[in-house]
């Protein structure tokens, strides 16, 4: 039965297509940050507000999308075919099928680190029908923003090409019930949503106070390694092998390791040297190979 409860949506539909030829193997939610993949991360920041249904959406890889979320424990997977709906279609979507309360929305492929639990709070405190979180990232800073906090352009979209304030979405918002009553079927990108809001005086709140957060979009080679970076420095450790990886417990080989983190089915020599290499299952690394800036899988190698 539809549920009137608050409820938590990963987008996790996207093609993956800055990460092929990895993401021919696994969709990209898939893709492991160092000791989980990044829907799991994902999974774990949104139960950090707790008693909430966990919704899904899939398109590409659909099944295995599935299978995995399903371990997890998300308690809804939306398969989209046969095409992708964008934000705003799985978001007209759920309402249309009866789910009432609000959503929390969150993108697959950022590996982050919010207090959800206080962007909530500040955007029901705000009154707008929706939120955005804004994070500070110079290069992708495109959302406008008024003294009073709300959204006012996206550039190069619609909107004030200049503003008070400027911030990057972080792929987290806040949409009350209200807000996505309004979302309409035609509107599945959900910039268009924005900016009819914006228009018609309902403008959504952009939240400020954790623009310093961290925040990695992991969906390219660059971004996948500064991911694995943060989550290797976060668990406390040097580098990281999968436990079931032979090389595991060669302590010798662990101290020719810098900064690298080896998957499952890697073939690695355990004559090898590494610094700051991701390394996937298919990947050979040969007797002797000194391995820096690198990501291995199978048939691709990235330098980074």
């Amino acid at each position: 039965m539809p549920s009137r409860e608050s409820s938590i949506l990963i987008l996790a539909a996207g093609l993956g297509s800055r990460l092929r030829p990895l993401t021919l193997q696994m969709p990209k939610p898939l893709v492991p940050v160092v000791d989980a993949s990044i829907l799991e991360h994902q999974a774990r920041l949104a139960r950090t507000l707790p008693g909430l249904n966990l919704h899904v959406n899939a398109h590409y890889l659909a099944d295995k999308l599935k299978t995995a979320a399903e371990a997890i424990g998300f308690s809804k997977v939306w398969v989209e075919f046969p095409d992708i709906l964008g934000t705003g279609g799985p978001l007209h979507r759920l309402y249309a099928a009866g789910y009432r309360g609000d959503f929390l929305v969150m993108n697959g492929d950022c590996y982050c680190h919010f207090d959800i639990q206080k962007f909530v709070e500040n955007a029901r405190a705000s009154l707008a029908p929706f939120a955005l979180l804004g994070v500070d990232f110079p290069k992708v800073n495109s959302l406008r923003v008024d003294v009073n906090n709300t959204l006012c352009g996206v550039a190069p979209h619609f909107g004030a090409s200049e503003a008070l304030y400027s911030a990057t979405f972080s792929g987290i918002s806040w949409y009350s019930e209200e807000a996505l009553s309004e979302i309409r079927a035609e509107e599945r990108d959900v910039i268009q949503f924005w900016k009819r809001m914006v228009y018609e005086g309902k403008a959504p709140f952009v939240d400020r106070s954790q623009m310093n957060a961290l925040w990695i979009d992991m969906g390219s080679p660059q971004g996948l390694m500064r991911a694995c970076q943060a989550r290797l420095q976060e668990l406390g450790v040097e580098s990281w092998i999968h436990p079931e990886h032979p090389l595991a417990g060669d302590s010798a080989f662990r101290a020719r390791c810098e900064g690298s983190v080896i998957q499952k089915g890697a073939v690695v020599a355990p004559s090898a040297t590494l610094k700051n290499a991701l390394l996937f299952e298919g990947c050979e690394v040969r007797e002797q190979e000194y391995v820096q800036n690198e990501i291995r899988g199978l048939d691709f190698q990235w330098n980074l």
